[in-house]
């Protein structure tokens, strides 16, 4: 049974699921991969950082959660004072970074990754800005260290967006892709579709968690952008800013608009778009009027799609049903044990 170290780098609701999956998978991981997991350093700017060398038990970092207090009650030692001193002074093989996103920069992200590469220890992210901004130096960082640097839960949660074309598509050269990859904007077009107006479904999506509570980021367009700009610059080796991005969010979305639209059986939908030209690509985040023969037509809620056009498969589609801080969750514990199947160790 090989152990690893895990230290935990923002601890929101995706972090807390994480904390929880592990729990639930600890046998199955045991018996499968031969593997158990220590939780021995977690950072949070709102409540407080916790290092113990020999491992935070999950279930005390549970009760910590669900009682909003403060970590640092679970640290061996006097608890770190920020971030960067946590990352230099906690031992760990792997470092798993879920802050809040940067879509301008990537900061502080990047420079916690780097700083987790430098301390010899494999990272993840879930945080897009990162690999946006951060891709090549955070690649060539980890090469020279001889880790691994992975982030399936950028692009739609858990869904294999990264990992299919790493490992399932072989000798294919991605052209294209378009679909919906923000589900906040997807929920709110679909409820003012029942007449529900543009501030009540705003309302609703902070009460479940699927906005903030400044949904700016959302509603123009932002994450969407900085999704496209993933991809762009990871599978089809184009890098792309969020500023380069033609961007148009949904606040000029009126009931008028979605009822006009559904008098020609038509939706409106925010899609996400890129594709190659000879020498750059072209990419756009917009709505758009969709019809019954497009495959986001049927697209509704929380649910997102994309759809890639490679030079071997014209056609290549997933589709996330609802998804949650589980998906996202699961989508870190992908990397994780790919991380050690890669790896060897």
């Amino acid at each position: 049974m090989k152990s690893y170290r895990l230290v935990l780098v923002g601890f929101g609701n995706v972090g807390k699921a994480f904390v929880n999956l592990l729990i639930n998978k600890q046998s199955e991981l045991a018996d499968k991969y031969m593997v158990e997991f220590v939780i021995t350093g977690i950072a949070t700017n709102r409540h407080g950082f916790a290092i113990d060398p020999d491992g935070i038990p999950p279930d005390k970092i549970v009760s910590i959660a669900s009682r909003d207090a403060n970590y640092s009650v679970l640290s061996k030692g006097a608890p770190p004072q920020d971030t960067i001193e946590l990352i230099n002074a906690c031992p760990g093989d792997v470092l798993l970074e879920n802050t809040p996103v940067n879509h301008q920069t990537g900061q502080p992200a990047i420079d916690h990754l780097k700083l987790g590469l430098e301390r010899g220890m494999h990272v993840i992210t879930a945080n897009k800005g990162s690999v946006v901004h951060g891709f090549s130096s955070l690649n060539m960082l980890a090469n020279e260290k001889g880790k691994l640097f992975r982030f399936e839960s950028a692009v739609m949660d858990g869904a294999p967006i990264f990992s299919l074309h790493r490992a399932c598509l072989p000798a294919s050269r991605l052209i294209g892709f378009h679909g919906i990859l923000n589900s906040c904007t997807n929920l709110l077009l679909t409820r003012m579709e029942t007449g529900e107006s543009f501030e009540d479904a705003v309302r609703y999506a902070q009460s479940i968690g699927i906005t903030e509570t400044d949904p700016s980021a959302d509603i123009d367009g932002w994450d969407a952008t900085i999704k496209v700009a993933a991809i762009a610059t990871v599978l089809m080796d184009m890098p792309l800013k969020p500023q380069e991005i033609n961007r148009r969010g949904i606040r000029g979305i009126t009931p008028a608009m979605i009822r006009s639209a559904n008098s020609e059986d038509k939706r409106w939908k925010l899609v996400c778009s890129a594709r190659k030209t000879k020498e750059s690509v072209s990419a756009y985040v917009k709505p758009e009027k969709v019809g019954t023969d497009s495959p986001l037509y049927s697209v509704n809620g929380t649910s997102s799609y994309i759809q890639f056009e490679l030079d071997t498969l014209p056609g290549l589609g997933i589709l996330e049903s609802n998804p949650g801080p589980e998906t996202t969750a699961y989508g870190l514990l992908t990397d994780l044990i790919n991380i050690i199947k890669e790896s060897g160790r």
